[in-house]
């Protein structure tokens, strides 16, 4: 039986089956995220000191946040941007005046553009100010801080205490800067590549008096520098501790500074701290709240201190994960302090994932940001690596805190399918494994278990059995191996790892999330694309070594005929095809494709497959080599090219015009411009359906229609969550 002739017979038998064609022009979208709630590392909170509920949290990759307290959700601030790198916000600084009035440093990383920037209507447009120094808001050290501060006292003035290059100050709401030349440290000067300086921690006005503190966190310049008269000179502070540098500092209503010490930036690596406070006296002393001998691993990060109150502060513990991080709390100036841990209980409820199968979620770590409401002493926030958390119960003996999430979508999304039956949506996260997405405006009970894996790097479903989902994973170097793939039946609602012979070898790229797991049309074929590539028929009881099939190559199922099966080898520049059912492969001869293959090869175990097959007609693909994307409606022999004026980065599937004309989406940039593309035709029209207010940076990861929605795309990006889109008309 030829190719040729399976391909006919299939089409015919499914055109009784199709549905009528309908009309769909591209017309704008409108852009909704699909609620998880947080998931991310948020390093900083910052509450406005002149206005009551107003907040602001930075992210280390998916920009600035706006708390709206009537509203009691949380707004993003940077949707609109282009460049990628402003999601990175190394710090924020509400004007301590003009409540409309914020600002913020961005910047992912060294190599990044950096900009400080002004909004004069909270976030909802921004004033870019492109500065020479670079920021690492996506780099070690981010949890530090606040390194941007607004002088109190003259609201035009600002410091800015930078990575490499010092202190800089601006005279004009942050319209210009120059280097401060008057500060004795002018920083350690550019970083070897993949490392960093932390430079200057923070900066911190006294809204009382002209004093002003900084945090030098570089080793061996380490040290806290005063400043009594408004910045024009400076002294180092004697004392503190030996082998620690300074992180974070508050005051207190009495003028005292608390200040936190570790012996390393975070937000990993560090296994001393202490907390040290200078008293209006001048006195300088160390006031730990655990300086056993004994005392777990771990240093202090998180510091607030009431501002109208004597000695009531709080802090939190940075990287003791044996027993786990914890925050303290002191009213008489660090003289006592209670463990909160203990005293502390957390309804996930709104954000079930937090629990990750426990019955309560551990207080949480990397817990940089902590931040006490001004004008409500009982609201106190800290941030964790996968959420924000507030209590209302801050002075109480027992705490109960809630995710303050609402609106904060801050994930990677590293893969999303739109299948053919059961839920809309099912998404491979990283960090958080994954979920079934069946009320978009909820966050989901729970992510992926048995097996559980850190990221999900390949999803799959069954074309003509929708309920049957495969996925592929890994988890963080140390903990134990699981089974990197999985199965489920039920649409995700239960899974069942899938263990090849050799995924328990500790090399295996099962076992590592490198290998790539599909599934046949029918649901009864599970292929892995491993160094041997292997089918199972039974649900891994036994296993088939493919036979005429290189190894590594992700192999492509057709969605409506179960014997048709493709695999791009880009080492040989050739496709390999199957006719019965993925046991047997054979390279095919193509006409039409692009020159060199090569350029299909997945970048990393997370790319997306480059070349897709449609659920709606057998035989019907498409393959994106480089940034060009072909169509073959026979299965491989011939192809086509598609949209030659755009260069294409992602691209998915959804319901089209007809079940001959899928949807095409697609991430590509034309004209120097990246942009969200469509086309309601199989290719034939396009329209942009993104928009100026909705560029995300361009950090996009993964695009795909739904099969059974017309017009619905999702958007999985790089820091911003998932967005669904539906046109507006």
């Amino acid at each position: 039986m030829t190719l040729r002739s399976i391909i006919l017979g299939a089409a015919l038998a499914l055109a009784a089956l199709a549905p009528a064609a309908a009309r769909d022009p591209a017309a704008p979208y409108r852009w909704t995220n699909v609620t998880v709630g947080g998931g991310g590392f948020a390093p900083g909170i910052v509450f406005s000191p002149v206005e009551r509920g107003l907040a602001y949290l930075r992210t280390d990759m998916g920009g600035a946040y706006r708390w709206e307290d009537r509203a009691g959700v949380w707004v993003p601030l940077m949707d609109g941007f282009a460049q990628g790198s402003f999601f990175g916000v190394e710090s924020i600084a509400p004007d301590p005046v003009d409540a409309n009035r914020v600002y913020a440093a961005v910047g992912m990383s060294a190599r990044d553009p950096a900009a400080i920037m002004r909004s004069d209507d909270r976030g909802a447009h921004w004033t870019i100010v492109p500065v020479p120094f670079r920021m690492g808001g996506n780099e070690p050290g981010r949890g530090l801080g606040e390194r941007l501060a607004v002088d109190p006292h003259h609201p035009r003035r600002l410091l800015f205490g930078s990575r490499h290059d010092g202190l800089w100050r601006s005279e004009d709401t942050g319209a210009h800067w120059r280097r401060d030349t008057t500060f004795p440290y002018a920083g350690a000067g550019p970083a070897a590549p993949r490392t960093t300086h932390a430079g200057i921690a923070f900066v911190l006005f006294d809204p009382k008096s002209p004093r002003i503190f900084a945090g030098i966190a570089d080793a061996g310049e380490a040290g806290l520098l005063q400043s009594n008269d408004d910045g024009a000179h400076w002294t180092r502070l004697t004392g503190g501790p030996d082998g620690l540098v300074p992180v974070k500092a508050a005051l207190d209503g009495a003028g005292r500074l608390y200040v936190t010490w570790a012996d390393g930036i975070g937000p990993s690596g560090v296994t001393r701290g202490a907390i040290w406070v200078l008293e209006r006296s001048g006195t300088f002393h160390d006031v730990s709240p655990d300086r056993a001998a004994a005392a777990p691993p771990g240093g202090y990060i998180g510091i607030a201190a009431d501002p109208a109150r004597d000695g009531v502060a709080y802090a939190s513990t940075f990287n003791r994960w044996k027993p786990g991080d914890t925050l303290w709390r002191t009213t008489d100036g660090g003289r006592h302090w209670t463990d909160l841990g203990p005293l502390s209980h957390r309804d996930t409820r709104a954000t079930p994932f937090l629990n990750w199968g426990r019955p309560e979620p551990a207080l949480g770590h990397w817990m940089a940001g902590l931040a006490l409401d001004p004008f409500d002493p009982r609201r106190l926030a800290y941030t964790t690596g996968d959420t924000v958390y507030v209590t209302n119960d801050a002075p109480k003996a027992a705490l109960l805190w809630t995710p303050w999430t609402k609106g904060v979508e801050q994930t990677a999304i590293i893969t999303l399918t739109s299948p053919t039956a059961g839920a809309s949506l099912v998404s491979g996260f990283g960090d958080l494994g994954g979920f079934v997405h069946r009320d978009f405006g909820h966050s989901p009970p729970g992510m992926f278990l048995s097996p559980r894996n850190t990221n999900t790097n390949t999803l799959d479903y069954a074309g003509r059995a929708g309920l049957v989902l495969v996925r592929s994973g890994n988890v963080h170097d140390g903990q134990e191996i699981e089974a990197g793939l999985g199965w489920s039946d039920d649409g995700g609602a239960n899974w069942h790892p899938l263990r090849t012979p050799w995924w328990n070898d500790g090399h295996s790229l099962e076992a590592q999330g490198k290998a790539p797991i599909t599934v046949s049309a029918d649901g009864q074929g599970f292929f892995v694309a491993a160094e041997r590539p292997l089918l199972t028929r039974d649900r891994g009881k036994s296993w088939t070594e493919i036979a005429g099939l290189p190894g590594n190559l992700r192999i492509v199922t057709d969605k409506v005929d179960g014997r048709l099966a493709w695999a791009v080898d880009p080492d040989t520049r050739r496709i390999f095809a199957s006719v019965d059912g993925g046991e047997h492969f054979a390279p095919m001869a193509t006409r039409g494709l692009c020159a060199d293959l090569s350029v299909a090869r997945p970048r990393n175990r997370e790319s997306q497959p480059a070349l897709v097959a449609s659920p709606f007609a057998p035989g019907d693909l498409f393959l994106l080599c480089g940034t060009e994307l072909y169509r073959s409606r026979d299965g491989g022999p011939t192809f086509q090219r598609l949209a030659p004026d755009l260069d294409i980065a992602l691209f998915g599937l959804g319901l089209g015009s007809s079940p001959a004309n899928p949807a095409l989406y697609a991430v590509a940039r034309r004209a120097g411009e990246t942009g969200i593309w469509r086309s309601p035709d199989g290719g034939a029209h396009w329209g942009r359906i993104d928009d100026p207010g909705h560029r995300w940076g361009g950090r996009f990861r993964v695009i795909s229609g739904d099969p059974r929605r017309r017009g619905r795309v999702y958007v999985g990006t790089d820091g911003r969550g998932i967005l669904y889109g539906d046109p507006s008309r």
